[in-house]
């Protein structure tokens, strides 16, 4: 029924749009949303390949199925197009009693990995660790959170987790804040390879930002980090404004992980034009790379200032060793 609703709905903007003599952007391939909270809103996407289909991993407001704060959805695939809510992971511990979020997913030894952050905190949210057989059902490290960072630079908030191995080290990258809660900039920590991912594994290598926000569509926040390797090069997708400001993505380079060179001073994908389906923003990128070799690029997204928020997914293209948008 809700979906008959929705489609005609669609059906009359579309009449309507072509009454005026206009033509409606077109909606993407994907364009998906988890509705438990009771509306079409799901963000953050992390995306792994596990077994024989795709999971992803994102963020649910609070108020749904029984829980009060924020919590991590999960949904499968076989297409990287069309999703199935899978399960929830939900707040368990006493730090994340409040809320947790913006999950990264990462597999090694037949395990997935899932880093994610505590919400409602301010200041005090910070890293957790998890892990699973099955990609759905997770143990809690007992030790979490496991990392939040130091320093005069920093107000010691960590949150927007990603990971990635360099060498025989995981690299976390996270988005803090300055001392005032005003900046939002990217930091970098590691833990080694083949450690429990423990408190006491991390070392912050860097005493101060690996990434802050200098240009002026990233206004006063870089954060949500997503990385990728390519032909020797690290490549970093990260969201710049805060949400619906509009937020929108671009894209750094690196050969260790610490020190990045944007690829541009204009946005990778920008939020889309009055009237698109992401007019608000294209945000919190998370970049996967297929067992193919194709690059796929998830995003989230709006038009109405953040009420609602879908998950989509573009192309990315390589050319001349550089990723391009594709379709």
């Amino acid at each position: 029924m809700k979906a008959d609703i929705i489609t005609s709905l669609a059906l009359v903007l579309l009449s309507l749009a072509a009454v005026r003599g206009e033509t409606p952007a077109p909606l993407p391939e994907m364009r998906w949303a988890d509705e438990s909270s009771g509306k079409p809103f799901s963000k953050d996407p992390s995306v792994i390949r596990f077994g024989d289909a795709y999971l992803m991993y994102y963020s649910l407001p609070g108020a749904q199925n029984g829980v009060g704060g924020w919590s991590v959805g999960i949904a499968r695939s076989k297409d990287l197009t069309h999703w199935e809510k899978a399960g929830t992971l939900k707040p368990a511990q006493d730090c994340d009693k409040k809320g947790l979020a913006a999950p990264a997913a990462w597999v090694r030894g037949g395990k997935v990995h899932l880093f994610y952050q505590t919400y409602g905190n301010g200041p005090k949210d910070a890293i957790c660790h998890a892990w699973s057989e099955d990609g759905i059902h997770f143990t809690r490290n007992p030790e979490n959170p496991v990392f939040a960072p130091t320093g005069d630079w920093t107000v010691g908030r960590a949150i927007d987790a990603e990971v990635y191995p360099v060498g025989d080290r995981l690299f976390l990258w996270f988005a803090t804040r300055d001392p005032a809660m005003k900046v939002q900039m990217q930091g970098v920590a590691a833990a080694p390879l083949d450690s429990d991912y423990g408190r006491s594994q991390w070392k912050q290598l860097s005493d101060g930002p690996v990434l802050k926000p200098e240009l002026p569509w990233e206004k006063n926040c870089i954060e949500a980090a997503s990385v990728m390797r390519r032909d020797g090069k690290l490549w970093m997708f990260y969201a710049g404004g805060y949400n619906n400001e509009p937020q929108q993505i671009g894209v750094a380079w690196s050969t260790d992980g610490i020190r990045w060179q944007r690829l541009s001073d204009k946005p990778f994908l920008p939020n889309g034009p009055p009237g698109s389906w992401n007019s608000s923003e294209s945000g919190h990128p998370g970049v996967f790379n297929d067992t193919d070799g194709t690059t796929h690029l998830f995003y989230q997204g709006n038009n109405d200032r953040g009420k609602t928020w879908y998950l989509s997914r573009v192309r990315v293209v390589w050319k001349d060793g550089v990723p391009t948008l594709g379709k």
